[in-house]
């Protein structure tokens, strides 16, 4: 079970810390909730990616889950290894690796439906149906491009005004 820290007072300001500490903690509680299964939350994610988009590329894998490709095949080296899934060529693309889920990973995945949905009320009651559901939106407007369009535009825009970084004149 995970520690049951106090919010703190002093708490950063920045809006990354604050969202990676959430979802620490979030993934933190899926992770016991999923346990039985013997899943991560980060695993469930990537089978429950894969059975939605597939056949997938790895690429197309690592954008929809907005991951790094290395961190993805990192993540995927151990269900592989269980024949969760399967990586191979793509007889398309020789330069790109297709994931299926395979019968084992399906029945792994479908295992944990049930653990996965009593996460997702505790989560539900815990923080409010109305509250998740304006957080969901929120997270997905967070993950798209229009977001990382006005991000990147104001901390272009920032950076002109400032003049040169000092990162970049060395």
């Amino acid at each position: 079970m995970p520690k049951l820290n106090q919010p703190n007072s002093q708490g950063s300001r920045c809006h990354c810390t604050a969202l990676r500490k959430a979802s620490r903690r979030i993934s933190q509680l899926y992770d016991v909730a999923l346990a039985p299964s013997g899943l991560k939350t980060t695993q469930r994610a990537i089978l429950a990616q894969i059975h939605r988009s597939e056949p997938t590329t790895v690429g197309d894998l690592a954008e929809a889950l907005v991951m790094d490709a290395g961190a993805l095949a990192h993540t995927l080296k151990p269900l592989e290894r269980d024949r969760l899934v399967s990586i191979d060529i793509d007889s398309d693309d020789r330069r790109n690796r297709v994931a299926k889920l395979t019968p084992a990973g399906r029945a792994r995945l479908a295992q944990s439906d049930k653990l996965w949905e009593r996460a997702q009320r505790g989560f539900e009651t815990a923080f409010g149906r109305i509250k998740s559901e304006a957080l969901r939106e929120v997270m997905q407007f967070l993950v798209s491009g229009e977001f990382v369009r006005q991000f990147t535009a104001e901390t272009q825009r920032a950076q002109r005004k400032r003049g040169a970084s000092p990162i970049n004149s060395r």
